[in-house]
């Protein structure tokens, strides 16, 4: 009987352990930190063996391959261990591919790409079966286990493709690549943009690569790294042959002399960066022979993400705005070039080595007021201090929205767009934007 052993209990590791074990290995998963309470009864449900607050060498060891869950660096020495021993390491979406005949869509990118994936999903939706898996909802390899789609879409990241051997998506679609994660990757950008490419490392000229011809590092390293894939790229500037472009308030997809356009005039999602998101996901749309009808009405219907620019009040004329998904300096420029008011910003957390220089233009024209919230602010205060006239720093996400609350007026924004990770005050981004749409609520 082939073991498996999965490291870290969440949602990717047990349902890692429930597929496995439906496949006929022996599973052992172990958790250095401790398991929820929720995915501790579905292990002990299915008499699946489980530590937590520790990790057995021995038991671990003694395997045939190992699901590490993407939160998990490299450099851990038990990581290091198991390679040493020539064990193999996968991620999630490695082990659950095996194990279905699906059309799959990955998507990957350092920022859009759960709004590419959730809209995306949204379009294949009416007329196809399909799934949405990866970095988002029910994990992939749980969802192989229980629904077993006809197709999925999967929102991966460089993390989950670290570890991939043979996966290899029909379409696969790298939004963007800007600097992101640089502390897991020794902090050579090189390694990172080598690592969101290994999305289309296995692929063939019947695949399709999908990605971004305004992004000059995608682009630059396709130039030098060409992939077997037929690539369809999508522009906002130029007008592409195959692939998409915007042209006059319209989206023109042409695919194998096949064109249509979608005006999107009506689109619910704001912003520059969205025309992009909407671009991706049509065109997947269109290659997999939705109808140009469907996809038009499903691009007027869409709501958006949970903490991605999510506008949550307007009290006395001043709007609150969510973008708490906003953990890296690229998200937070996209907010920022969308706020068409004088904005409070509140910005802060865990620093993964930032170069704020890009938002500088940014918070000279349209930034009042600025609100670190988190541990340590010293960059933020030091970066920012002579650009704004009122500057402060917090602990608390209730006296953020106050501090807020009190700088705003009338026509103003109050955007949390913190461009750091989560991890110093809160749980993770969600807990973070929960929090602030609470405050606000509160006030």
């Amino acid at each position: 009987m082939k073991r498996l052993v999965v490291l870290g209990g969440g949602e990717s590791g047990v349902g890692t352990a429930l597929l496995g074990k439906a496949k006929g290995y022996d599973v052992f998963v172990s958790d250095k930190g401790t398991i929820k309470e929720n995915y501790k009864q579905v292990l002990i449900h299915n008499e699946i063996e489980w530590e937590d607050e520790n990790h057995t060498i021995s038991r671990i060891l003694n395997t045939d391959v190992v699901m590490k869950s993407p939160g998990i660096p490299d450099k851990v020495a038990l990581v290091k261990q198991i390679r040493e021993q020539g064990i193999t390491v996968v991620s999630e979406i490695e082990f659950a591919s095996h194990f279905t005949d699906a059309t799959i869509i990955g998507i990957t990118g350092s920022n859009g790409k759960t709004t590419t994936a959730t809209l995306t999903h949204h379009l294949l939706n009416t007329e196809l079966n399909v799934g949405l898996a990866g970095n988002i909802g029910d994990s992939f390899a749980k969802q192989i286990l229980e629904h077993d789609y006809e197709n999925y879409v999967l929102e991966i990241s460089s993390f989950q493709l670290d570890d991939i051997k043979d996966f290899k998506p029909k379409v696969a679609v790298i939004t963007n690549i800007t600097p992101d994660h640089l502390d897991r990757y020794n902090y050579e950008f090189e390694n990172y943009i080598n690592s969101k490419f290994r999305i289309a490392m296995n692929q063939t000229a019947d695949d399709y690569l999908i990605y971004d011809a305004d992004d000059t590092v995608i682009v630059n390293h396709l130039k030098t790294n060409p992939v077997q894939s037929t690539l369809l790229p999508f522009s906002l500037v130029t007008p592409v042959e195959n692939g998409a472009y915007f042209d006059d308030n319209k989206i023109i997809i042409t695919i194998n002399n096949n064109k249509i356009i979608m005006p999107i005039s009506n689109m619910t999602l704001e912003g520059k960066h969205n025309v992009k998101n909407a671009m991706a996901a049509s065109t997947v749309a269109h290659l997999l022979k939705i109808r140009k009808q469907t996809i038009r009405e499903s691009l007027e219907n869409f709501q958006g993400v949970e903490h991605r620019l999510e506008h949550v009040l307007k009290i006395n004329k001043v709007q609150y705005i969510n973008d708490s998904k906003a953990t890296n300096v690229n998200a937070t420029y996209y907010a920022l070039e969308s706020m068409d008011a004088p904005t409070v910003w509140i910005v802060g957390g865990v620093d993964k080595g930032n170069n704020y220089e890009e938002l500088f233009s940014f918070v000279n024209e349209k930034v009042k007021a600025i609100i670190c919230l988190g541990v340590d602010n010293e960059k933020l205060m030091s970066t920012f201090g002579n650009m704004v006239d009122v500057i402060v720093e917090t602990q608390f996400m209730s006296e953020a929205v106050k501090i807020a609350y009190k700088l705003a007026e009338s026509g103003d924004n109050v955007l949390l767009s913190p461009a750091c990770a989560s991890f110093d005050l809160f749980e993770n981004y969600e807990d973070r934007g929960r929090q602030f749409k609470n405050a606000v609520r509160n006030l």
